[in-house]
């Protein structure tokens, strides 16, 4: 499927020494995994590509932009994590190059900006997912494991099978046609080959933004709480006081309503999103 997609803040990553180290009798859960992790900060680069490396990751971490494509280009790796300020070619045009020449590796973008203005500009250059700094490596660690398990590299997360399922976990009847095709209004989901359309207009999604579509129509008609929704996507509940899954939601609809067509995507408040014809 194709793709369309501050100073320096110190003291971001703590140590992760005394908290990361594997514990005893138990393999990495990433050991085959490669991550590229490009950032400008010293101090934030080598904190995080040990906190990686203990976590059982396979890291190779450069300074800059350049290096970035040099390296993703010499040995494609399972995830990058890319800063977006950084010297020369920044990480949103690391992630343009990348998709303009058709490298679908997941990306997980290191921010500073927390402006929804800020975060819509890095998925729409193509990326995957973000962190805001200051960040918490264990939020890292949730997100990434969430990237792999989307890209096939690990255990898909709940939801993705080809029976839907509701909020409580029970099946619940899906519009599947053709045995693979979920179908809902003028919407068409393609699953295996992940692309969909809107009437003959075909979506240009990211990863991520496929992922939460294919899961709402899955489950049409019924309103999917948030803590639902980060759990089958994220594979972890980042709380109430986050605005990803908002950031998520309002650039589909960016991508799927136009004039002329009725929305498909709906805000319950103060519950969650549900995915049905008006």
């Amino acid at each position: 499927m194709s793709h369309t997609a501050p100073d320096p803040v110190p003291d971001l990553v703590p140590d992760p020494a005394p908290e990361l180290a594997p514990q005893p009798g138990s393999e990495p859960e990433h050991a085959s995994h490669t991550v590229l992790l490009a950032e400008d900060d010293r101090a934030i680069r080598h904190a995080l590509e040990r906190a990686l490396t203990l976590e059982g990751y396979e890291v190779t971490a450069v300074a800059d932009g350049v290096e970035a494509l040099a390296q993703a280009h010499r040995r494609q790796p399972d995830v990058l994590v890319l800063d977006v300020m950084m010297p020369g070619i920044d990480g949103l045009q690391v992630c343009r190059v990348l998709r303009a020449e058709g490298d679908r590796t997941p990306i997980l973008m290191l921010t500073a900006r927390v402006e929804t203005a800020d975060r819509i500009a890095g998925l729409d250059a193509g990326a995957d997912d973000y962190v805001v700094k200051p960040f918490d490596v264990e939020e890292v660690f949730a997100r990434l494991r969430a990237l792999l398990r989307r890209t096939g590299s690990g255990t898909l997360p709940p939801g993705h099978g080809s029976q839907p399922l509701a909020p409580d976990g029970r099946p619940v009847p899906g519009r599947v046609q053709d045995g693979q095709a979920v179908v809902v209004a003028d919407l068409r989901i393609d699953p295996p080959a992940r692309r969909a359309w809107r009437g003959a207009r075909e979506l240009e999604l990211t990863r991520t933004e496929f992922d939460l579509l294919e899961l709402l129509a899955r489950n049409t008609g019924i309103v999917l709480d948030h803590s639902t929704v980060y759990d089958r996507i994220w594979g972890y509940d980042f709380g109430p006081g986050s605005k990803n899954l908002a950031v998520y939601v309002g650039y589909l609809r960016r991508k799927m309503d136009e004039p002329g067509r009725p929305p498909l995507i709906h805000t319950v408040r103060g519950v969650g999103y549900v995915l049905r014809e008006d």
